[in-house]
């Protein structure tokens, strides 16, 4: 029996995170939420005192990161999803997270991979790939309902432009930028709720693998 590798591609709050978690707890595999690493990227520049733009210092946080042990109460906040939107637009910072991310997608038992170019650039051979997309107004319900669970002031309007902000710089930075891969399935849960998105999922790799 082959390793269990499934990359899972989308935009901020497209539901894709959540989804990847199900799926390893599903298949008993690791999971890494690459966007963490970018975000941790930003904000070890931002607490040297640094420009995010500042490609030496963000390569050098970038090539020192732990793979685990985020603190993911600060990572997930609106700030430095925005902060690390601007450090993945960089091209060396993303050259020096593709080993690690690489060598995660090689464990022996298989692994599942949640970001932004994971079908394209880091796992371009994973047997499963998913697209997973939603409108961009149910994309900022969405995170302003995950940030007003964790207490933080919810502004809709704000949230939306950022979400909108954010898929215009991934989608057209010159690096890696989001999009499909070429066979990748497309999932849509704009109008799906968790599980049934998460049936959708297992339907997909069920037909890609022959096995859920």
């Amino acid at each position: 029996m082959s390793a269990m590798l499934i990359a899972i591609d989308g935009p901020a709050a497209s539901g894709k995170g959540t989804l990847a978690r199900r799926l390893a707890r599903h298949f008993n595999v690791p999971h890494l939420d690459t966007g963490l690493l970018y975000r941790a990227t930003a904000a070890g520049v931002l607490d040297r005192g640094e420009r995010l733009e500042d490609v030496e210092h963000a390569v050098a946080v970038a090539r020192g990161l732990a793979l685990t042990d985020f603190d993911e109460d600060r990572l997930r906040g609106r700030e430095m999803g925005e902060a690390a939107s601007v450090v993945a637009a960089l091209p060396e910072v993303r050259a020096a997270l593709i080993e690690a991310q690489r060598r995660f997608a090689a464990r022996p038992e298989g692994a599942v991979l949640d970001g932004r170019d994971i079908g394209t650039v880091i796992c371009p051979d994973a047997p499963v790939k998913i697209f997973v997309t939603a409108a961009p107004e149910t994309r900022a319900q969405r995170r302003a309902l995950e940030l007003a669970g964790r207490g933080e002031k919810v502004d809709f309007a704000a949230i939306l432009d950022d979400i909108r902000k954010r898929d215009e710089r991934d989608s057209g930075r010159s690096s890696a930028p989001l999009k499909a891969a070429a066979d990748a399935i497309t999932l849509d849960t704009t109008k799906l709720g968790v599980e049934e998105a998460f049936a959708a999922a297992l339907k997909i790799v069920a037909e890609k693998t022959s096995k859920a």
